[in-house]
This record gives structure tokens, C-alpha cells and sequence, in this order.
């Protein structure tokens, strides 16, 4: 431990400022009028966070601490603070201008975060623990996603430039049968021949294992999202996914979203002020967090493909000249404002666990069911299995069931 400031004095209130890394933090002390009181270093283990605790504790009593990349390399620094009961508020890094001024290391970046945390430019709470398992399956089924397109890219280029009889047979093929054919090849022939053949082989029963993989991700992810929040889950539009990626983005702890417009700017989907002078006007904001801007993405192109008031909202507003992307802009701030009263309050979904038994036991198939209703058939299958909500469709299928 390292001290490189002012001798060490006892202050009525101060706070403190964390810079971290991923084998250190630096922990800096100011007063609550700014002044720099010490700082120094202390290892990421459970002993070094004590220390840095009781080095904060000595300094005064602490008011806040600001921590930076309180989800990653803070994380540790931020449970064993909260634990011990100080506020931690988190910390964005310095901007480039004053970085550029003031210069950058460890003290420097941990007493910003301190000043930060006095002044009140940083008043976000961390995120919470609950969300760290939907984290890690949503971040392995992504992976696995991104792997399965690289090795598809790899055999699509191979297959540009194999030799002729192999490129016209496997390019004829799409999809799964391309991939399931390849993964039976039987290499022979000359050497380029068996060379071409044991890669297609090998590219294509990776491709299958990655399959496997995001699927059974995927299942694990939809069962951890569902018992998290099954009114999210639940909502229209809203897929494993999808649900994961609002769910890590809000974190577990509803009381960090203030209202639904901070959830809107935090999304990037709030309108942000574009005044000047004799203009008023407002752009598309391009901030925030992306993967939950997508997520929102997703679930409007959903709604405007299959969701009846969607549909009659979309045809209203071109009627009124608007633009496409436009009204996708509208549905995205729409939609989140609807999400932030599901990740903010607890919204109950009906039981549908005797659909799927009641129907089995008067011997009616999905098909059936589908066509008395106007749907598809995997509509009233997701309507059984939970996976999509319909409220309505429910209570009607439940009514014609009993009376079947």
C-alpha cells in the first residue's frame, strides 16, 4: 500500500473515489468541500477490500464513494462496500477534454471519481447481483451465436473456391440440409480433394455443435429470465433474448430507474434537444445503451408484423406522411415506456397451465384450436407454454375449451 498525498488527517464527512483495475484499486479521500486528503493502493482480493474499507472509515465518516466500472473491474471493491454499509455510487470515466488537460493515472482518476461523487455529477447506483447469471448465459448464447456465423462465413468462402464438382453439388444446398450433408462427407480422392472435404466436414459438425450449444443456452436463459420477471418475458414481442438484454441493461434493482424517461435516455430512444436560436427542434438520440436499443429494436419489428394494433397504429401513421423509420422511432419510445412498468413493477400472469392439459384431454390439436381462433397454430401453442402473453386470447381459448 502506497500513500502519495497530504499527511493523513481525520475529517467529519468525506468521500472517497475508486479507480479500478483487475489486480488493483486506488482509492482516494477528499472533504466535502474538495480538498484532497490521501489516497493510496490496495490488491483486488477480499483482504485488500477490507483494507481499502478501513481506510476510507479512517479518513472521517463517508459520506459516498464513487467507484468506476462498478459491473467489471469494481464490481468486487462495490459488494464488500455495500456490505459494509457505505453508499457507492458509480462513475463514468473522465472525459477526453479533461483528460487532456489534466493528464491521466491511478491518483488522478480515483480523486475525479471522489470529486464526482461529492459534487453529484455521479448519482446512479450500481447494479445489483441478480442479474449477474442472465449476464453470463446472455453473454455465452451471444458468443456462441457469433461463432456459428464465422464458421458458416469460413465455409461459404471455401466452397467459392473448391473445385468445381464440389462447389455445384454443396452450393446447390441451404441451410440445415447443406450443413447436416457436409457433416457426412466422406473425404477421398486426390489430395486438394481430401484436403477441402475433411475442412467442409470439420467447419460443418462445428457448426452443429454450436447449434446445440446456443440452443440449450437459450433454454437455460428463458427459464433464469422467466423467474426473474415473468411479466417481461411475457410481454408481446419479448423473447428469451430480448428479456435478457433489458433485464442486464436495468439490472435487478428497480429503484436505479427513476422514471421512464431516464430508462428512454439510458435505452437511446428519448428524443434528446437540438435548440438553437430561432430553431426548435429535437434529434434521434444516439447514446445510451445500444444492445437494449436493439432489444426494443426487435420487439417493434415483432409488433408490426403480427400485433393487430401495432399494425392499425403503423398504418395511421403513414397515412399521416410519416416515414418508416420514423414510426419504428415512435414504437421504440412507445415500447419502452412499456417496458420500464414491467421491470419497475411486479406484473402478475394469469395461470395458463390447464390449457394445454384441458385440450389433451378432450383429444383437440393444435390445429384445431388455431383454426376456430384465426391463428397459427404456434400462436396457441406459445399461448399454452407461457412464452407469449395474450391476455384476451387466453381467457377465450380457456371459455371455448371448457365448453368443447
Amino acid at each position: 500500500m502506497a500513500s502519495t498525498a497530504t499527511p493523513v488527517t481525520t475529517h467529519n464527512a468525506v468521500f472517497g473515489g475508486v479507480d479500478s483495475h483487475a489486480d488493483t484499486i486506488h482509492v482516494a479521500v477528499v472533504t466535502d468541500r474538495g480538498g484532497h486528503v490521501t489516497d493510496a493502493e490496495f490488491p483486488t482480493t477480499t483482504a485488500g477490500y477490507a483494507a481499502a474499507i478501513a481506510f476510507l472509515n479512517a479518513r472521517g465518516t463517508v459520506t459516498a464513494v464513487g467507484v468506476e466500472g462498478t459491473s467489471s473491474y469494481g464490481l468486487g471493491f462495490t459488494r464488500a462496500a455495500r456490505h459494509a454499509g457505505l453508499q457507492v455510487v458509480e462513475v463514468n470515466r473522465p472525459d477526453k477534454a479533461e483528460r487532456r488537460r489534466i493528464g491521466k493515472s491511478d491518483p488522478i482518476d480515483a480523486y475525479a471519481a471522489a470529486r464526482a461523487a461529492l459534487s453529484g455529477r455521479a448519482s446512479a447506483m450500481p447494479k445489483d447481483d441478480t442479474t449477474s447469471g442472465i449476464r453470463a448465459l446472455h453473454n455465452a448464447a451471444r458468443s456462441a451465436v457469433k461463432a456459428r456465423t464465422a464458421t458458416l462465413n469460413q465455409i461459404t468462402h471455401i466452397l467459392i473456391t473448391a473445385p468445381d464438382d464440389i462447389r455445384v453439388k454443396y452450393t446447390a444446398l441451404h441451410g440445415k440440409t447443406q450443413i447436416d450433408t457436409l457433416s457426412r462427407l466422406r473425404p477421398n480422392g486426390a489430395a486438394t480433394r481430401v484436403a477441402v472435404l475433411t475442412a467442409l466436414k470439420s467447419l460443418a459438425r462445428r457448426v452443429q455443435a454450436l447449434t446445440a450449444e446456443h440452443d440449450a443456452l437459450t433454454a437455460a436463459l428463458d427459464t433464469t429470465a422467466t423467474e426473474h420477471n415473468p411479466g417481461l418475458r411475457a410481454a408481446y414481442g419479448v423473447g428469451p433474448d430480448t428479456a435478457a438484454q433489458l433485464l442486464v441493461t436495468a439490472g435487478g434493482n428497480p429503484e436505479r430507474l427513476r422514471t421512464e424517461a431516464s430508462f428512454a435516455a439510458l435505452c437511446g430512444v428519448a428524443p434528446v434537444p437540438a435548440s438553437s436560436g430561432r430553431t426548435n427542434r429535437h434529434r434521434l438520440s444516439r447514446g445510451g445503451d445500444r444492445g437494449a436499443n436493439a432489444a426494443l429494436y426487435r420487439i417493434a419489428l415483432v409488433r408490426m408484423s403480427s400485433d393487430s394494433r401495432t399494425r392499425e397504429y403503423v398504418a395511421r401513421q403513414t397515412a399521416a406522411g410519416r416515414t418508416k423509420k420514423e414510426i419504428i422511432r415512435l414504437l421504440k419510445r412507445a415500447i419502452a415506456r412499456e417496458i420500464f412498468r414491467y421491470l419497475t413493477t411486479p406484473v402478475a400472469v394469469p395461470d395458463i397451465a390447464d390449457l394445454r392439459p384441458a385440450r389433451q384431454a378432450k383429444n383437440i390439436t393444435l390445429t384445431t384450436a388455431a383454426e376456430h381462433f384465426g391463428v397459427w397454430p404456434a400462436v396457441i401453442s406459445c399461448i399454452e407454454r407461457g412464452t407469449r402473453r395474450d391476455d384476451d386470447l387466453a381467457s377465450a381459448y380457456r371459455t371455448w375449451l371448457n365448453a368443447a
